[in-house]
């Protein structure tokens, strides 16, 4: 759970609203867990092989998923 908790941290901090937002709203208490599921499978759509710092941990969060 750790793990997660420090990736969903580090989306929150990313700047880029469609993992920001809910990975905040989820640390804070207030997220859905199916909204947040949807916007990281959204972003490694989107973003996943861009090279970034963050698509190796889009895959993981999902792989973790079952974690949330």
């Amino acid at each position: 759970m750790e793990e997660l908790k420090s990736i969903l941290e580090k989306f929150a901090g990313s700047g880029w609203d469609l993992i920001a937002v809910p990975s905040k709203a989820y640390l804070d208490g207030n997220g859905d867990k199916e909204d947040l599921i949807r916007a990281v499978e959204q972003a490694d759509n989107e973003c996943g092989s861009c090279g970034c710092e963050f698509d190796p941990l889009y895959k993981k969060c999902i792989e973790l998923k079952g974690s949330l």
